[in-house]
C-alpha cells in the first residue's frame, strides 16, 4: 500500500509498505479520510524525518474508514467487517485507570501508542489499530465529519466539556484553525455568545458561517479593545486559547472576566502570569489535551442531534499523490482544514 511520510525540512515523500495484517486483538480499516491537523506541521517543518525505531512512519492520526480485517479474539459486537467506525488515535496498556477511563493517551503504565510517532498513521489506504480504538461512525455522518470528530473537533469537545457550561455566556474563541472553528461551532450550538479572532480573513470568514456572533481581525484590529468593547468592559467570561500562540494566550489573559475561565489547547505557547496581577480576579486556568474515547463518542452523538456542518471544516480534498502540494497549501495557514481520501 501507499503511505506518507515526512523526509524532514518541509520534504513529503509517497512510500510503498507492506499491508498490515490484524493480530490478536487487532483491526484493519480501509482508511476513506484522514484529516490533515495542524500539529502535523511541527514534524513537517522539522529539519529531521519523522522515524520510529529507524522506520520512516506514516502520517496522519484523523483516519476514519472501514473495517476490512478483523483478527483472532475480537467479538463481533466489538467489529466487524464492513462496519463504519472513527479511530481514537492513542493506546496504552489497557489497564490502567487512565485507560480505564477512556484516557490511554495519559497511560501511567507505558508510553502511548500515537500513529505518526511510533505507530503507522492514517495518511495511507490502510490503518492497523486496536479493535477497541474503534468506535462506530453514526449513518448520519459522513467519513470527512467522523476524521474530524476524532482529533480536531474532538478536542474543541474536550475543551468545552473541561470548561463547564458556556449557555448564556460571552466566550472568546482565539485562533480559527480547524480547531478553532470547531470550539465557535460547538460552543454556537451550546448557546454561547461566540467571539472569533484570527490574523487570516477567510479563517474569520469560516468563523461566520459557523455562527461566531463577532469576528475580530487581529491583524488590523486592537483586538484588546475591540474585545472589550463587545464584553461592555466586562471581559468574556469563557477564553478558549487554540492558536498555541503565546502572544494571543497573553492577551487571553489580560481580556478573561472576573471570576472567568480560560482553557488553553493550542500546542506551543508560553502561558505566564503574576499572582499579584491575577488572584483579584479569581481566574480558573487550565489545559485542555485533546478527548477521551468516551467524549469521542458524545461529540458524534451531539453533531448528529444539532446537525452540524462538521464535514464543512474541509475546505480542501487530496488524494495521496498530491501530498507534497497538499502540505505546501496547509503550511500557509491561512485558510481551512485539508483531508486525505485514498
Amino acid at each position: 500500500m501507499l503511505g506518507i511520510v515526512f523526509n524532514g525540512n518541509r520534504q513529503v515523500e509517497l512510500q510503498e509498505f507492506a499491508d498490515p495484517v490484524a493480530g490478536p486483538g487487532e483491526v484493519v480499516v480501509r482508511v476513506m479520510a484522514s484529516g490533515m491537523c495542524g500539529s502535523d506541521l511541527h514534524f513537517y517543518r522539522a529539519p529531521h524525518g519523522t522515524t520510529y525505531e529507524g522506520r520512516p512512519m506514516i502520517q496522519g492520526h484523523e483516519p476514519c474508514g472501514v473495517v476490512e480485517q478483523v483478527g483472532a479474539g475480537v467479538p463481533d459486537h466489538a467489529a466487524s467487517v464492513g462496519d463504519r467506525v472513527m479511530i481514537h488515535h492513542y493506546w496504552g496498556c489497557g489497564v490502567c485507570a487512565e485507560c480505564r477511563s477512556g484516557w490511554p493517551q495519559l497511560c501511567t503504565r507505558m508510553a502511548p501508542r500515537i500513529p505518526t510517532l511510533n505507530e503507522h498513521g492514517g495518511h495511507a489506504e490502510l490503518i492497523k489499530v486496536p479493535a477497541i480504538q474503534t468506535m462506530p461512525l453514526p449513518a448520519e455522518l459522513s467519513f470527512r465529519a467522523g476524521a474530524a470528530i476524532g482529533c480536531g473537533t474532538g478536542t474543541a469537545w474536550g475543551a468545552l466539556e473541561r470548561v463547564g457550561d458556556v449557555a448564556g455566556r460571552d466566550l472568546l474563541v482565539l485562533g480559527q484553525g480547524p480547531v478553532g472553528l470547531s470550539v465557535t461551532m460547538l460552543a454556537v450550538a451550546l448557546g454561547a455568545r461566540v467571539i472569533a479572532t484570527d490574523v487570516a480573513p477567510r479563517r474569520l470568514e469560516q468563523a461566520r458561517r459557523f455562527g461566531a456572533h463577532d469576528v475580530v481581525d487581529v491583524a488590523t484590529d486592537d483586538a484588546v479593545a475591540r474585545v472589550s468593547e463587545l464584553t461592555r468592559g466586562r471581559g468574556p467570561h469563557v477564553v478558549i486559547e487554540t492558536s498555541g500562540n503565546s502572544a494571543a494566550a497573553a492577551q487571553g489573559l489580560e481580556l478573561v472576566a472576573t471570576w472567568g475561565t480560560m482553557c488553553v489547547v493550542g500546542v506551543g505557547a508560553d502561558v505566564a502570569f503574576n499572582t499579584r496581577d491575577t488572584m483579584r480576579r479569581q481566574l480558573t486556568l487550565m489545559t485542555s489535551w485533546t478527548l477521551s474515547t468516551v467524549q469521542q463518542l458524545r461529540c458524534a452523538d451531539f453533531v448528529v442531534e444539532r446537525g452540524l456542518p462538521v464535514a464543512d471544516l474541509f475546505t480542501h480534498g487530496w488524494p495521496l499523490a498530491r501530498a507534497a502540494e497538499a502540505y505546501r497549501w496547509f503550511d500557509a495557514q491561512d485558510a481551512g482544514k485539508g483531508v486525505f481520501e485514498p
